[in-house]
């Protein structure tokens, strides 16, 4: 291999320069080194919040490499076409990239790994994305963890990597190839101008992921065990955004805790075990990728869930319109922030699969669109996990009470202040923010009337324990 033929870094959901073992192991060769992103059909695919967020993602980056004296080289195709015209421009005989670890991209990396190697190019793929790898961590009988709690015991002692240091400069070749620009992949051009409204809650870029998360340790990890349920308050450390995209490693997040619960913060356990929940959904996905595209527990396949879209009872959730005040300021939040309390997500997911026995893949597809902090493994769990079809060691006739819930987590009503503007004489600005973002075809302003439920909470819950009596669950 030449000295001096370049090594591709192929990005994807790795923005970030500090821990990022591909980056690093593509510096250490000494030659030059070529980022590059490519627009290929699982990016075309992608909901119109985590895409624009990804634009956003992929601007800040290009600013950080080039303080690294690089760039980033933008390129739209399949990946395999990408690469090899770039090899080929640039004489580069190596490809380095960080593991994916859903099924498209994983039949994409395999093919593109085999193609590359025929060609005698040096292809690599490694980790970062997650702290264990999904082959890693396997019961006594040499299966994959079905349920949270017994994988985490077997993970909570395993060392983690300790995070690795940016390198001080990024090797550049004498000729950079061509790029497109970013702007004219039109990244948020389906945010419309929900953009406009959701952009002062982001926070973007590797800098910006690091601070988050040293104030989160600074401020609440200590309590985050009491203050990670109550919407109201600013206790979790919204890093979900950050570790979506790879603006963050999970390695840091990790550290981080376990540095915090070496210092006496009780709380930090409980964030710790909030990542290996990241890692169960990602090695749910990888052994068991059905998760995506179906019920996970095939019991549940002939169970009758409503699956039109377009029923009013949808059209009402999907609108934060329920009626519900807990479903309905969580919706909203999300059409302003682009993210949704996790305490929240679990509400309005058992409304929807539960109270209004709607099929789960209707949330999943809408929260796909919605959420800039998308990622499709804690998605697809996170929705199984609420309509019961999914890993949980839990009986499947847990049906949250929406309104109890919000006694209990919203005493004083202040979420929902925040959040719903119908009937308030002076509606915070938040809570007119949801109708800057919304669609203009929607014809909702703040002086409608705020609605009777479509569904009560008693009444949901009956007809769902009635229907899954009938099943015979």
């Amino acid at each position: 291999m030449s000295d001096t033929s370049p090594v591709i870094l192929w990005l994807r959901r790795d923005l970030r320069l500090t821990d990022h073992p591909a980056l690093s192991a593509a510096v250490a060769q000494g030659r030059p080194v070529i980022p590059v992103f490519i627009h290929d059909d699982a990016l075309a695919e992608l909901g119109a919040a985590p895409k624009w967020r990804l634009g956003l993602g992929l601007e800040a980056l290009e600013k950080a490499l080039r303080d690294k004296g690089s760039r980033l080289i933008l390129r739209r195709g399949p990946a395999l076409d990408s690469l090899r015209d770039l090899i080929a421009e640039t004489g580069a005989r190596a490809v380095y990239w960080s593991r994916l670890y859903d099924p498209q991209a994983q039949t994409r990396d395999a093919a593109v790994k085999d193609a590359l190697k025929a060609q005698d190019i040096e292809a690599r793929s490694f980790g970062g994305h997650l702290m264990f790898e999904p082959w890693t961590v396997a019961t006594k009988t040499g299966g994959y963890y079905r349920v949270y709690t017994p994988m985490w015991n077997a993970v909570r002692g395993r060392e983690v990597d300790a995070p690795l240091s940016a390198p001080s400069r990024i090797p550049a070749p004498d000729a950079w190839p061509a790029s497109d620009t970013l702007d004219s992949w039109r990244m948020g051009a389906a945010m419309n101008r929900g953009a406009d409204v959701v952009r002062p809650h982001v926070r973007l870029g590797e800098g910006a992921a690091q601070d988050r998360l040293a104030e989160f340790i600074d401020r609440w990890v200590g309590v985050y065990d009491k203050t990670r349920d109550q919407p109201h308050v600013a206790g979790t450390s919204l890093l979900s955004e950050n570790l979506a995209l790879g603006e963050i490693s999970p390695h840091q997040c990790w550290h981080a805790g376990q540095r915090a619960l070496a210092e006496g913060k009780a709380g930090a356990e409980t964030f710790l075990k909030e990542l290996v929940w990241r890692e169960f959904a990602y090695h749910l996905m990888y052994h068991t990728p059905h998760l995506l595209t179906g019920n996970w527990k095939p019991d549940w396949d002939a169970f009758g869930w409503n699956e039109d879209e377009d029923h009013p009872h949808v059209i009402a959730w999907k609108q934060g319109r329920t009626g519900i005040r807990f479903v309905d300021a969580a919706m909203r939040e999300m059409y302003v922030t682009g993210r949704m309390h996790n305490r929240g997500r679990m509400i309005v997911a058992s409304y929807l699969t539960k109270h209004l026995m709607t099929h789960w893949k209707i949330g999943l597809k809408w929260f796909e669109d919605c959420l800039i902090d998308w990622d499709p493994a804690s998605n697809a769990m996170g929705w199984q996990w609420a309509a019961g079809s999914g890993p949980d060691a839990a009986p499947y006739f847990r049906v949250f009470n929406p309104v109890t819930q919000l006694d209990k987590f919203d005493p004083k009503g202040n979420y929902v202040a925040q959040w719903i503007a119908e009937g308030r004489k002076t509606p915070s600005d938040t809570a007119l923010s949801y109708f800057r973002a919304i669609p203009r075809h929607w014809g909702l302003t703040p002086q409608d009337p705020y609605p009777a439920p479509v569904v009560t909470a008693e009444d949901g819950r009956k007809a769902a324990l009635a229907a899954y009596e009938n099943r015979g669950f």
